[in-house]
This record gives C-alpha cells, sequence and structure tokens, in this order.
C-alpha cells in the first residue's frame, strides 16, 4: 500500500549519490546526527555561490513578467549573499569570497543584459517540492525542484531550462534530464517541447540537449530507485573502494569523525559542516 511517510523518495541528487557511492548515499539521505538528529551537508564555496545565483534567478518566475526587473537583481544578490558570507559558504578568506561573489554578480549581469527566457513567461509548479508517485506498487516518489519552466502559450508546452553556475560544460551522460522531463510531465498538464542548458558563466546562447525519451527515463530511473529501496531496506550502504573511502563518502566521513567545523543549520534542517583543507597544494588549487 503506498504512503508517502514510508515511501523511499528519491531524486536526481540521491540517485547521483548512490551511483557515485551507496556509502555517500547513506552518509548524505539517511544517516542523522544523534545529537541533533539533523542531516548533514557539506558546503563548499561553488555549492554557495551556485545556491545563491540560483535563488535570485529562480526567484523570478513567480513575478509577472513586467515585474521581474523592478529590482535590481544585482541588490537581490547582495541580500542572498549574506547568508552565503565567510564560513557560512565554505569560504577559507575574504580573497576567495570575492572572487566568487565577482562571478556572481557577472553571471547576473549577463541575465540583465540577455534576460532571453528569464523575460518570458512561466509556469511555476504549484507543489514546494515536485513529486509524483514514480511506482505507487513500489511505494516509491520521485521529487525535484525544475530551475525554470518557460511557457510557450502559441502550442501550450513548456521548455525545461536548467541553470549552470560551473567553469564548465558537462560532459557524459546525465540523469538529470530524464528526471527533469519525467518530473516536468507529471506535475503540470502541459507538454514538455524542449530542454537546454545555459551555462551563465560562459556565454549568452541556451545550449539545447536531446531530451529524453519518457518511457525508456521511467524504466531507468525506476531500475535505480528499486535498488535503493533496497538496499534501505537491507541497511547496507557500502563504498566500492571498500574500507579506504572513495572521493565522494571521505569528506562525509572526515564529518562523521569530528574533524570538521559546524558553521549553520540549513533551511532545509540539515547540519552544515565546512572541511579544513588537507594540505596547503588543496589550499591553493581551491583558491586558483
Amino acid at each position: 500500500m503506498s504512503d508517502k511517510f514510508s515511501a523511499t523518495w528519491v531524486s536526481h541528487s540521491s540517485i547521483k549519490d548512490f551511483l557515485n557511492c551507496p556509502r555517500a548515499y547513506y552518509l548524505n539521505n539517511v544517516y542523522r546526527d544523534p545529537d541533533s538528529n539533523h542531516k548533514i551537508q557539506i558546503i563548499s564555496a561553488p555549492l554557495a555561490l551556485g545556491s545563491a545565483v540560483h535563488e535570485v534567478v529562480e526567484s523570478l518566475s513567480v513575478l509577472a513578467t513586467k515585474d521581474r526587473f523592478k529590482e535590481n537583481l544585482l541588490q537581490k544578490f547582495e541580500r542572498v549573499w549574506k547568508k552565503h558570507s565567510g564560513k557560512k559558504g565554505g569560504f577559507s578568506s575574504e580573497t576567495q569570497e570575492e572572487q566568487y561573489k565577482k562571478r556572481g554578480k557577472e553571471m547576473l549581469q549577463r541575465v540583465i543584459k540577455n534576460p532571453g527566457p528569464v523575460a518570458e513567461l512561466a509556469v511555476k509548479i504549484k507543489q514546494d517540492l515536485p513529486h509524483y508517485w514514480l511506482s505507487s506498487n513500489d511505494n516509491i516518489i520521485l521529487c525535484g525542484k525544475i530551475d525554470w519552466l518557460e511557457y510557450l502559450p502559441d502550442t501550450d508546452s513548456v521548455n525545461i531550462i536548467d541553470f549552470k553556475t560551473s567553469k564548465r560544460e558537462e560532459e557524459g551522460e546525465s540523469l538529470q534530464l530524464p528526471i527533469y522531463n519525467l518530473l516536468a510531465s507529471n506535475t503540470q498538464k502541459r507538454k514538455v517541447n524542449k530542454a537546454y542548458y545555459w551555462y551563465l558563466g560562459l556565454s549568452d546562447n541556451l545550449v539545447e540537449k536531446d531530451l529524453p525519451d519518457l518511457e525508456k527515463a521511467y524504466e531507468q530511473i525506476l531500475q535505480i530507485a528499486k535498488k535503493i529501496k533496497l538496499q534501505r531496506q537491507l541497511k547496507v550502504f557500502k563504498c566500492p573502494s571498500r574500507e579506504g573511502g572513495c572521493r565522494y563518502c571521505k569528506p562525509l566521513e572526515r564529518v562523521i569523525r569530528g574533524e570538521a567545523q559546524k558553521v549553520g543549520v540549513s533551511e532545509y534542517n540539515q547540519d552544515v559542516y565546512i572541511l579544513p583543507f588537507e594540505n596547503k597544494e588543496e589550499q591553493e588549487s581551491e583558491i586558483l
């Protein structure tokens, strides 16, 4: 019998964790600190930058098109950035923070000068966290937030747009668009027309991506979700690298061992930590 409270919830990030390392999946999505009963999160400078830029741009989708740029985006960014300043954003120095903040401003200046789809009609899914029953028989729910759904009135359809804040374009096959296509097709009534990435730090233009086949996406995601559900039932989450750990679970293990510094609690009630750099080379490469 399907029940939201006992269901296995999966998302793009949790599936990615699981495929990278089941132990990392456990520490990111299941483990709770025994003292606070909160999940844990490691904050880093790139993550803080992406979170701040996304918050500013995505906040526009709930506004009427004529009102979206009444308040300057850079002023919004200054206000949002305060939540991520200093150690709260994982910054190791004021210099590093200024470098990342400058990048964020440059991205938003690009949106101001060339708003593209951000100035057009948008569809906002009514749920705070869009989700639907991927399989009610298996008691599995797929959830996730899509950055932007551009509305096309001529065809009464939508385009999926995902904002990217990294310095490089993504390589390889990602499950993000298959998951987004499933979510957009099952949490609102309009047909999905196309999908795009917008690399805000690299280009004024959107990059069109192949729209994944819905049936194939469903089978692929359900298969992975069933494996996640089984391992949660068995309570077995082993790192493929075994005792040594891997790059996905090692940082989280350091948090568990008490090697990290807690800097706050996120809006999702996660205990947020920063990790000290393990050596000078690591610190210099991050700052560069």
